[in-house]
């Protein structure tokens, strides 16, 4: 049986340290995209509730680690039935 690996896929602009932050009226906002299904999409914001730049990319990192440990969790639970089947 073959397991398709579902972790996130983030892309980074190493040249942008501001990558997926969104400034609305003052408070920054995390921005991305997300794929449900292979044929539709999502856009995702989320306030950050701060006004502080380095506090919001200090959360939107904190969002996207906690992000990838989850589906990195559900990847392993996913193999675990695969093999006990």
């Amino acid at each position: 049986m073959t397991t398709i690996n579902n972790l996130p896929s983030i892309r980074v602009r190493t040249d942008n340290p501001n990558h997926h932050l969104w400034n609305n009226h003052g408070t920054w906002f995390l921005h991305y995209t997300i794929h449900p299904t292979p044929y539709t999409k999502e856009r995702i914001r989320r306030s950050l509730g701060t006004k502080d730049l380095k506090v919001a990319r200090e959360r939107r990192d904190s969002f996207f680690t906690h992000l990838a440990s989850e589906a990195a969790k559900a990847t392993q639970a996913n193999e675990s039935k695969d093999a006990a089947a």
